[in-house]
């Protein structure tokens, strides 16, 4: 009886949420959807256009002088980099898992579906380029199968995987939520330790790791901006009450991430002032989507230097920002070098 009554419940959810999915454009299906043209939504076919123009392969980058700068690293910085890379070399996969079982194929906007389908090619690359780290830096083949294996063998890690997992899973949940969810999980998840390997650079480490790390921030800062846009276009928004709520509980949880499972003091950055530049992320991703700011100005230009503890110092970080963005498009607004691009005046402080 009881799972015939949850399954009744289960039934009218999904009823409901498909009711819900033809009242939104974007998921109204249509015989339109095979076909491309005449373009219906033109700033989500550039999106789609930057996304591809942004365009690498793991076969680019040189890890060559990576190897003899890892072996010189304390045992702290080598456990702390190979942890935060054993995550992202899960996360991508799920947001993969997300993109193909869910988003792809709810949403019928074609236009969206090229974005949708360039990003599932391109997060196999950051798939790949992670695993190519590992494999590089890792000669043990148990601790790098132990690596490879986070979800299972890191309960930090599996935290925030569930949790993506979680709204995968969820029938219950509305679309918009759901880019709300995953919108945190590729603004947020990501931004401390995008943050933490840039730390790297101000010591000159690790040119390959950092490289990619520059590459593959600024796609996934775009992945943000496209999350936000597709939110935008929503007539059922979830309220502004359950998109904090989403919000503030991946911030905790990433917070938890970088300041006491693995802690960013291990290489050296405070984990007061990472705290603070998580929520100023959030903050920022609260803004594109539509909503005020939880945390407000405070963290506002001395924190995106400062979360880095004075990072590169600001002369070398300012030539790393202007070699990114003369090189690619001006692609996200998400993304720690254009967060600094914005404050390029602090140069002059």
């Amino acid at each position: 009886m009881l799972l015939w009554l949850r399954q009744e419940r289960l039934s009218s959810d999904t009823n409901e949420n498909e009711a819900k999915s033809d009242e939104e454009p974007l998921l109204r299906k249509s015989s339109r959807r095979f076909v491309i043209f005449p373009i219906q939504y033109p700033d989500i076919w550039k999106m789609y256009k930057k996304a591809q123009a942004s365009f690498w392969t793991a076969e680019e980058v040189d890890l060559s002088k990576d190897l003899p700068h890892w072996n010189k690293l304390k045992s702290e910085e080598k456990y702390f980099i190979s942890h935060i890379l054993a995550f992202f070399a899960a996360s991508d996969g799920i947001v993969n898992e997300n993109l193909v079982e869910r988003f792809s194929q709810e949403v019928q906007v074609p236009e969206a579906r090229c974005f949708y389908g360039f990003q599932i090619l391109i997060e196999n690359v950051h798939s790949e380029m992670y695993s190519l780290l590992i494999d590089t830096y890792i000669r043990d083949p148990k601790k790098r199968e132990f690596l490879f294996n986070a979800i299972e063998t890191m309960p930090y890690v599996k935290k925030k995987a569930d949790w993506a997992l979680r709204w995968i899973a969820d029938r219950k949940s509305t679309f918009g939520e759901r880019v709300v969810a995953f919108a945190a999980v590729e603004g947020i998840f990501f931004s401390g330790s995008f943050a933490a390997i840039f730390w790297l650079k101000k010591r000159g480490l690790m040119p390959g790791l950092t490289f990619s790390n520059e590459l593959i921030s600024r796609d996934e800062g775009l992945h943000c901006d496209f999350a936000c846009l597709m939110f935008q276009y929503l007539v059922n928004k979830p309220s502004e009450e359950r998109v904090r709520e989403i919000i503030v509980n991946a911030v905790e949880i990433e917070q938890e991430f970088l300041t006491e499972a693995l802690p960013v003091g291990l290489i050296g950055m405070n984990c007061v002032l990472m705290k603070q530049y998580i929520e100023f992320v959030a903050d920022r991703l609260l803004t594109e989507l539509g909503f005020s700011k939880i945390i407000g100005e405070a963290n506002g230009n001395s924190l995106q230097y400062s979360c880095l503890e004075n990072p590169m110092d600001r002369e070398a970080w300012w030539a790393t920002v202007h070699r990114i963005t003369k090189s690619w498009p001006r692609l996200s607004t998400h993304t720690p070098q254009v967060i600094a691009d914005e404050l390029v005046h602090l140069k002059h402080l």
